[in-house]
C-alpha cells in the first residue's frame, strides 16, 4: 500500500509499504441456534425463560405505546371541547420556551445561550395555547379529584432522571434537594398521567384490536404532530 502524502509519521509519508500478514482463520456469519446455550449468553436461565422475557417487554412496549396514542386522543379531545381565556403572559413565556427548544434542536452545535432573541412563530404560539390550556385544564380536574403525587413516586422519578448522570448520582439528588423548581419538573409529568389515568377510569372507554403495524404507524404519527 501507499501511504497518503499527508500520513502522521513524516518518514512514511508518501511512501510505499509491505505488510506481512499471517491469516489465523476464516469465519462466515451463521444463523445461531435457538436453544438454551443461546439463551444463559442473554442472562436468562433457558430458552423457555428467554422466551418468557422476550414476551413480557414487548407487552410493556405495546402497552405504553398504546397508552401514548390513548392520552393523545384524550388531551386533542379536551383541547377542543374546553375553551377558555388564557393569561398572555403565561402563553407568552411559554411560546419563548418552545421557540429556545426547538432552535437548539435544530442548532446542537450551540450549547450557550449567546444566540440573540429567538422570536417565536405563530406556530409556536398556537402549540403554546394548547400547553397552557391543557396544562391549567388538568391542574383545575386533579385538585378537584385531590389527585396528589407521593413521596415514592418522587424517589422513584429522581432515581430514575439520576440515571441519565452516571458517577454523580449524589450531586444530582442534592441539586434536586435544593431545587424546587427542578423538583416541579419531575413532578409535573407525573401528576399529568395521574389526571389522565383519573379521567380515562371515570370515561367511557372502548377498547378497539389493532395489529403490531396498525400501532408502529399511529405511534410514528405521534412524532409528527
Amino acid at each position: 500500500m501507499k501511504f497518503p502524502e499527508e500520513y502522521g509519521a513524516e518518514h512514511l509519508a508518501g511512501k510505499d509499504a509491505v505488510f506481512e500478514c499471517k491469516v489465523k482463520a476464516v469465519k462466515a456469519p451463521k444463523p445461531a441456534e435457538i436453544d438454551d446455550e443461546l439463551a444463559k449468553k442473554f442472562g436468562a436461565d433457558d430458552l423457555e425463560a428467554l422466551k418468557k422475557q422476550i414476551s413480557e417487554r414487548l407487552e410493556q412496549e405495546y402497552a405504553g405505546a398504546a397508552r401514548a396514542i390513548m392520552k393523545r386522543g384524550l388531551l386533542d379531545q379536551l383541547d377542543e371541547q374546553v375553551k377558555f381565556e388564557l393569561p398572555e403572559s403565561l402563553v407568552e413565556a411559554e411560546a419563548n420556551q418552545i421557540a429556545h427548544q426547538l432552535w437548539h434542536e435544530e442548532h446542537p452545535e450551540e450549547h450557550g445561550h449567546d444566540h440573540g432573541e429567538i422570536e417565536p412563530t405563530d406556530e409556536h404560539k398556537k402549540l403554546a395555547e394548547r400547553r397552557v390550556r391543557l396544562g391549567l385544564l388538568l391542574a383545575e380536574i386533579g385538585q378537584k379529584a385531590e389527585v396528589t403525587v407521593s413521596d415514592q413516586e418522587m424517589t422513584q422519578a429522581v432515581m430514575q432522571a439520576a440515571r441519565q448522570y452516571p458517577g454523580q448520582e449524589r450531586a444530582f439528588f442534592e441539586f434536586i434537594q435544593q431545587n424546587q423548581a427542578a423538583q416541579q419538573q419531575l413532578r409535573a409529568p407525573i401528576f399529568e398521567d395521574k389526571v389522565v389515568d383519573h379521567i380515562a377510569e371515570n370515561a367511557e372507554v372502548t377498547e378497539k384490536q389493532i395489529t403490531k403495524e396498525e400501532l408502529e404507524k399511529a405511534v410514528e404519527a405521534l412524532d409528527e404532530l
